[in-house]
């Protein structure tokens, strides 16, 4: 069951506010987040307002806005998005990982990939884009939930990590 979600405000937020990954990762109490995975160069945490239960966020420490622009970096985000997904997979009943990189020079500028458990039995108009899209809603998850959740997904990082 999802619960609606303020689009609007929330446009207005990320156009407007400082840069929400840069925020949650100096630990802003704004912008807190439940963190699932930090080395020197990146971070994974939970989506504030999840569509999917898990739907996790990885992101590069540096305030990086073009996804491709340095090639070591980019490598070792997407290497720690492949565990994300795996640990994942391993927590959450999951159908199908969708992998995205998302944002906007005009809003969300810090570069994020999106990491989305699709759970199994999803109806098809329910997934893909649909799945994934706040404006449709999003879970009603309490703040406990998210950190035990959180708390899970770091045990499953470490483990896929070795």
């Amino acid at each position: 069951m999802r619960v609606p979600f303020d689009t609007d405000g929330y446009e207005q937020r990320v156009r407007t506010g400082p840069c929400f990954v840069c925020a949650a990762l100096r630990e802003d109490p704004e912008y807190r987040h439940h963190m699932v995975y930090a080395d020197d160069n990146c971070a994974a945490f939970l989506n504030r307002y999840p569509p999917l239960l898990g739907y996790t966020l990885v992101v590069p420490r540096a305030h990086v806005v073009d996804v491709t622009g340095d090639r070591a970096l980019f490598r070792h985000v997407t290497d720690v998005v492949h565990d994300v997904a795996e640990a994942l997979r391993r927590v959450v009943p999951t159908e199908r990982i969708y992998l995205m990189s998302l944002g906007s020079h005009q809003g969300n500028a810090h570069v994020h990939w999106h990491v989305a458990p699709l759970p199994p039995g999803t109806p098809y108009a329910r997934q893909q884009f649909a799945a994934v899209m706040s404006s449709l809603g999003v879970l009603p998850v309490t703040d406990g939930e998210q950190a035990a959740l959180a708390a899970r997904l770091r045990a499953a990082v470490a483990a896929v990590r070795g």
